[in-house]
């Protein structure tokens, strides 16, 4: 699922339902940060490490440990570059080497109307209007949800650029339906503060794709090598 909304150069490994993979076992330094942990936050903790491990093997990387850096973002191994989301029944990681791509971010939610109260905080006036024509026009896509996510795989993409915050307010993302598509599309994020240079070029906004289906939306955002 996240696999068809990036590159080819990435490899995206994730997993569907509740139960911990096989080969989920943790090392002694990824244990210690759930060893508190209820057995639920355990058991996605444990999985998601699962795929970025098997992501690791494919990219001929020997598997190791993916401890949370900086606001929590996964510290990779030297030479790639990558991303990490879990919701209820489903995780997934995505890796690339570093040298095919600048940053992506991946993102997977329920596909479920956000809980009341949220979208006002997560959407900026002119996102909300553009959301109500897109539900007029394709009412079988939680499009709130879609925003939301949208914005969290901007954010993960952003930060291993700039190591800095971004608030929901400073992207204004206009989503898109595919032509003649009800359940696919893409997705541009206007920076509206200034952009992280990537090369020689500051960048004012990211691009991104989006998909629902088997109950989740997800979206992913790779930012090129100018």
């Amino acid at each position: 699922m996240i696999e068809e909304l990036l590159p080819d150069t990435v490899v995206a490994v994730e997993t569907y339902g509740d139960e911990e993979p096989p080969n989920a076992a943790l090392y002694p330094e990824e244990e210690a940060l759930v060893a508190q942990a209820v057995a639920k936050r355990r058991r996605e903790f444990a999985a998601v490490r699962s795929c970025a491990r098997r992501a690791m093997e494919k990219l001929g990387v020997p598997p190791q440990p993916v401890l949370p850096g900086e606001r929590g973002a996964p510290a990779w191994p030297a030479g790639l570059a990558g991303s990490m989301t879990h919701c209820d029944g489903y995780c997934a990681a995505a890796l690339v080497r570093a040298a095919d791509l600048a940053s992506l971010g991946i993102d997977a939610e329920p596909h479920q109307t956000l809980p009341e109260g949220v979208l006002p905080a997560v959407a900026l006036p002119a996102e909300a209007d553009r959301l109500r024509r897109l539900a007029g026009d394709h009412p079988g896509v939680h499009w709130d949800r879609l925003l939301f996510s949208a914005k969290e795989s901007v954010y993960k993409a952003w930060f291993p650029l700039t190591g800095k915050w971004l608030d929901f307010s400073e992207a204004d993302i206009d989503v898109f339906a595919d032509r003649g598509e009800q359940h696919s599309g893409g997705f541009r994020a206007r920076l509206l503060v200034p952009g992280p240079w990537v090369g020689d070029r500051r960048l004012d906004h990211f691009d991104g794709r989006w998909t629902v289906g088997r109950g989740l939306v997800a979206t992913a955002v790779s930012v090129p090598h100018t």
